[in-house]
């Protein structure tokens, strides 16, 4: 028996490369992934064995830890981070979204697609909103989801719809005047007079503007066109805010009240947004309420707000659980 010799250029490396190549079967489905892994201040570099993110600190020197690629939908790099054309490759190999975000993910900048991102969600989305009926009916369980089951009376047009809301969010603002004391509020946007506008105003338009980076991420990672708006439309993001509006209420708004004598509203805004760390309990949320629109049907568990989606690192005492406030630790 004869042997065939190896390449001499081969490297040893290449076969365990070859191996840890994905197929498409062996790519989870966004559901069964870990969900979104956010990164900052650290460097992600490919080596023969996987992706690895390098942490660098004065105390502990460089340590290195690797991360599950194919187990990952979406990985959100903030400030402060970079990564190497080879490990963005594998990222891609595996089926992960790469996204280039702000400080705690509450912008997003631009994103990177894997070839094999499924677009089945894409292609609900464009056949609900080339129709006129199924917009309408998802523009209504919007409003729905926003206000509660059966506030739609049976053939309300998209006219009257906006018309509802509206009515709606002028008074949950009156009720906020009053129980924040500031008098009559009026919503006004005018970026060609920004600071002479009242600290509401400001600290709503910053928080706002948060929301929707977090919001483009989510519809990136789903593989969906933030372009496709059911009640918005007209932009590229008309989408995000279709989507931005079922949070508004709950997140945004009383935030922006609760800043009303603030000297730096915009500032204390986006503080206070990303120190809460609702991005790792609101992403998983905007993937489902966006699947329970373009697929009302279909069979999906609630994510459990209580669930501990991630851990921090701390190159002092080591992991720190995620979703909380470590602000008094200063």
């Amino acid at each position: 028996m004869t042997t065939t010799p190896a390449p001499a250029d081969r490297n040893p490396s290449d076969g365990r490369r070859r191996l840890a190549a994905p197929t498409v079967a062996m790519l989870p489905r966004i559901a069964d992934s870990l969900s979104f892994l956010y990164l900052d201040v650290v460097r992600v570099v490919q080596d023969d064995t996987g992706v690895c993110v390098e942490i660098t600190s004065e105390r502990r020197g460089k340590e290195t830890c690797y991360l599950p690629t194919a187990a990952l939908s979406c990985v959100l790099l903030g400030p402060g981070t970079s990564i190497t054309a080879r490990a963005l490759t594998t990222l891609a190999r595996h089926g992960t979204t790469v996204l280039i975000t702000g400080s705690g993910g509450v912008r997003c900048y631009a994103g990177a697609l894997p070839e094999s991102l499924s677009t089945a969600w894409l292609e609900r989305q464009g056949r609900a909103w080339a129709d006129d009926n199924q917009r309408l009916a998802v523009a209504t369980a919007m409003y729905e989801k926003r206000f509660g089951p059966g506030t739609v009376p049976p053939g309300t047009s998209l006219e009257q719809l906006r018309g509802l809301e509206g009515q709606r969010v002028k008074a949950h603002y009156r009720l906020l005047a009053q129980q924040y004391k500031i008098g009559r509020f009026r919503r006004a946007y005018d970026p060609a007079q920004w600071h002479l506008q009242d600290p509401v105003n400001l600290a709503l338009s910053s928080a706002n503007t948060c929301l929707y980076g977090i919001v483009h991420a989510a519809i990136l990672a789903l593989g969906c066109s933030p372009a496709l708006g059911y009640v918005h439309s007209g932009n590229q993001q008309a989408f995000v805010y279709d989507i931005a509006d079922l949070y508004k209420a709950e997140l945004t708004i009383p935030l922006a009240f609760s800043l009303h004598a603030s000297t730096n509203p915009e500032a204390e805004a986006r503080r206070s947004f990303r120190n809460g760390l609702r991005l790792f309990r609101l992403l998983p949320r905007i993937v489902h309420d966006i699947q329970d629109l373009l697929d009302p049907g279909g069979d999906r568990e609630a994510p459990d707000p209580e669930e501990q989606l991630v851990d921090l690192w701390d190159p002092v005492v080591g992991s720190l659980p995620g979703g909380a406030n470590h602000a008094t630790a200063l």
